[in-house]
């Protein structure tokens, strides 16, 4: 059974955007140990990304459209450092322009849809649309230290806030509804 969770589109769009050198694209996974010593003696080689998805008050009375943000934590273990750097302006150059991130990121999950549908790693997701995103930099005395105890050469931290609107309600059958049809329109 598809489920509908918006994260999955994004770390994918980022997965096929952000060029790895060596490997074939960057791990993200989301947050799981409970403690940073935890986390630190499963870290992959490279660079990686640690993500949690924050639900938000939605901004407006429409109940449709929800509000939510993804906390990024962007790893560099071994390397060069400014790869991490390279990669988190190319995630705010695809990600920080509003509607016109959100509309290439509408383009994009239309063109990986297969009978109205995105699949995963054999797991379906049903399309969402998205409205708007937007891009926040958190830095923290405590980023520091924890990134120091984390044994990496360079952390990054990135907030992705977004909204979307659900659109797998209801689908239509695949007959009727394919990745050239995926116009973000379907609310039910």
């Amino acid at each position: 059974m598809a489920i509908s969770y918006p994260p999955i589109f994004i770390n994918e769009y980022l997965k096929e955007k952000l060029p790895m050198t060596g490997r074939e694209s960057m791990p993200f996974f989301p947050t799981m140990p409970t403690d940073l010593h935890s986390l630190t003696e499963y870290f992959p080689d490279g660079m990686f990304a640690v993500f949690d998805r924050m639900f938000k008050m939605r901004r407006g009375p429409f109940p449709h459209i929800k509000c939510e943000q993804l906390l990024y934590y962007f790893y560099k273990v071994d390397g060069d450092p400014e790869l991490l750097i390279e990669h988190t302006q190319r995630v705010q150059d695809l990600l920080d322009r509003a509607d016109e991130s959100a509309q290439e990121l509408n383009a994009w999950i239309g063109s990986k849809l297969v009978n109205g549908i995105f699949t995963v790693a054999g797991k379906e997701f049903l399309p969402v649309y998205f409205h708007n995103i937007k891009i926040y930099q958190l830095e923290e005395t405590r980023d520091i230290i924890d990134f120091g105890t984390a044994r990496t050469f360079a952390g990054n931290k990135l907030i992705i806030d977004y909204d979307y609107h659900p659109m797998g309600h209801n689908v239509p059958n695949s007959d009727t509804l394919n990745s050239d049809q995926y116009n973000g329109t379907i609310i039910s």
